[in-house]
Formats: structure tokens, C-alpha cells, sequence
């Protein structure tokens, strides 16, 4: 088992700010690539994935791969709209909101069924999905852009699942971690 000096060390990494190279414009990326870079470009995709990984953690078993799956697949049917660019009202709210709900839950580690976890989790991937597929360039292969940040997503999901695991017997962590994280969404849905 990796020491928790590492995984702190893993957690400030992944915490700390990237260059803005957020939406699709910038750089010379192409497809898979440029699919990967995207979910860590913005503060609000690495936080709701990572946090998805700790709430997965939580709960262990079956929910150490539900959690992240019911992530995955819904989001994926987000992107598909988005790049239909079917008419989706408040997917910025629904990001920002994604973040309180997941942060709150992870901080306060209330007892959801699993089944609801999951529906809480994929209700908010499908905003992030939408916002991904909406932002990919139509000159963009959309199959390995999808591919691309399928991969990063589940990524950071397992980072996320690998700090929660590790830092399981810490119940400040969790409550500071997830406080900052809801914190985050309240002010990015301020700032809308």
C-alpha cells in the first residue's frame, strides 16, 4: 500500500491549477488527444470526477465500479446531445450544481441506496456530458475526442476511489474535502 504522504502529494497535483487551455480552440491537439485534455482543463470536471471516485469509495463493493459506470454512460449520452446540439437548458447550473450535491454527499457520507447514488451521479454526468460533446469541433473526429475523454474521466475516477480508499479511516478529510468541493460549486453557480 503507497504511503499517505503519496497520495497527498497525488491529491495536490491533481488539485492544482492547469493552464487554461479549456476550450477546444487552443493548442494544436486533435481528436483522442484533445478529448483527454479536456475534462482537466477546467476545475469543475477534474473536481466532479474525483469526486465521484470518493464517493464510490464510501461504499466499497459493487459500488467501487457502479458509481463510476452510472458516471460514464450517462455522460456519454450527454455528449451525444451535445454534439446533436439538441436544445439542453442550464447544463452550466447543472455542472455547478454537480459539485454541491457530490461535495455535500461525500463530506456528510449519507447512506444513499445504491441504486439512487447512481441516479444522483448520472443525473449530473449527463450535464457534463452535454457540455463536453457541445464543445467538440465539427472538423473533430467525435468518436476518439469521446474515446479521449472517456478514458481521462475514468482516470480521475479511479485517482478519486484511490485517495477516498486510502484515506477511508480520515473523517476530516472527508469533511474538509467535501466541504471545499461543494464550496466550489456554490461559487461557480454564483458566478453564472
Amino acid at each position: 500500500m503507497l504511503s499517505k504522504r503519496y497520495w497527498l502529494w497525488a491529491a495536490a497535483l491533481a488539485l492544482a491549477p492547469a493552464p487554461a487551455f479549456a476550450h477546444i480552440s487552443v493548442g494544436h491537439v486533435t481528436g483522442f488527444l484533445h478529448g483527454m485534455l479536456h475534462p482537466i482543463t477546467g476545475i469543475d470536471h477534474i473536481l466532479a470526477m474525483l469526486t465521484v471516485g470518493l464517493l464510490a469509495s464510501t461504499r466499497g463493493g459493487r459500488a467501487l465500479w457502479l458509481v463510476p459506470a452510472a458516471f460514464l454512460v450517462t455522460m456519454t449520452i450527454g455528449a451525444a446531445a451535445g454534439v446533436m446540439h439538441m436544445a439542453v437548458p442550464y447544463v452550466e447550473t447543472g455542472i455547478a450544481l454537480s459539485l454541491v450535491v457530490f461535495g455535500a454527499l461525500y463530506a456528510t457520507r449519507l447512506k444513499l441506496a445504491l441504486s439512487a447514488l447512481c441516479a444522483v451521479v448520472g443525473c449530473f454526468a449527463f450535464f457534463h456530458g452535454y457540455a463536453h460533446g457541445a464543445e467538440v469541433p465539427a472538423s473533430m473526429p467525435g468518436l476518439a475526442y469521446g474515446a479521449g475523454f472517456v478514458l481521462t474521466t475514468l482516470l480521475l475516477q479511479i485517482a478519486g476511489i484511490a485517495i477516498g480508499l486510502s484515506l477511508r479511516d480520515r473523517p476530516i478529510f472527508r469533511f474538509v474535502a467535501g466541504g471545499l468541493v461543494s464550496v466550489v460549486g456554490v461559487v461557480l453557480a454564483l458566478a453564472l
